[in-house]
């Protein structure tokens, strides 16, 4: 799979849940498991399992629709839902401390960062994700399958409330990403959480305020609409039991991920590749004025 298709994302923008005890004692290094759309057809799984160089002996659980619209209902229509389980995924435990590497392939709307983002609030942690569909699909239903598998690989349970804000931070990602830029979204979440990991808010009227400055430090214009979606969210989040100082810490780690990512001898190969190709297209376009 190429470096473009892959897109391997070193989690530059997340933060890590901690909740001690999360990961069971008998859950290991390598533990994989496969979630599959109930709607697939036969060739279609076929086709995934191929496409994920999942093992024969793999352990695959399906997701519905139904699971889809639980937890994706109060969110986003039922249009975007849709009728279909049709996105699929592959989840295998890595070391402890490793973070998380989340790659997608025909995943139109939910980004990696997001799908990472909304892992972490879940407590999903060390692990390689890929997120695959057979067709183009916006991604939405992707992080149900994620978090069933995660808690049957890591034999844990996760709390119901956290996969509701999950999913809703998800969502509230992606809508603010379609307005002011993916890249923007994500720096605005992920500062939001920084700053309540060094200075942890206390009222309603503090958090809204936070927010307010960060935004307004990114050059950010939010509606009343999503800047009270925002302070509902993250009110919901600071309820949840959270180690902030372990937060603060892997917030210093995964900077260093991303330091490492772009030191890579392939990271810059394809930099490199991506200049020239730009000059000479410079320099093509200078010669149609010549």
């Amino acid at each position: 799979m190429s470096f473009m298709k892959k897109k391997i994302i070193p989690l530059l923008l997340v933060f890590t849940i901690l909740i001690p005890s999360l990961v069971a004692a008998d859950a290991a290094p390598g533990d994989m498991i496969v979630t599959l759309g109930a709607n697939l057809t036969d060739e279609q799984k076929r086709s995934i399992l191929n496409e994920m160089g999942a093992p024969d002996d793999v352990e695959i659980i399906y997701v519905t629709n139904e699971e889809e619209h639980h937890y994706l209902g109060n969110y986003v229509s039922r249009a975007q839902i849709g009728t279909r389980a049709i996105s699929s995924s592959m989840i295998t435990l890595t070391t402890s401390g490793s973070g998380l590497n989340v790659e997608t392939n025909n995943i139109n709307w939910v980004s990696e960062g997001m799908y990472a983002n909304a892992l972490v609030t879940a407590g999903v942690k060390d692990a390689d994700i890929y997120v695959t569909a057979p067709f183009e699909v916006s991604g939405t239903a992707g992080l149900t399958g994620i978090i069933k598998a995660y808690e049957i690989t890591a034999d844990i349970q996760i709390p119901e409330e956290q996969k509701q804000i999950a999913n809703e931070e998800m969502v509230r990602t992606g809508k603010l990403a379609e307005r002011i830029g993916m890249e923007e979204a994500t720096e605005l979440m992920n500062r939001i959480k920084e700053e309540i990991a060094q200075n942890p808010v206390e009222s309603e009227e503090d958090l809204r305020a936070l927010i307010q400055r960060i935004a307004q430090e990114l050059g950010v214009t939010l509606t009343e609409e999503e800047l009270n979606g925002l302070v509902s969210l993250f009110m919901r989040l600071k309820d949840l039991n959270i180690d902030w100082n372990q937060v603060q810490n892997q917030i210093g780690k995964i900077r260093d991920n991303l330091g490492d990512f772009l030191n890579r001898e392939d990271t810059q190969s394809f930099i490199a590749s991506l200049l020239d190709v730009l000059q000479r297209f410079i320099e093509a376009i200078k010669g149609l004025f010549r």
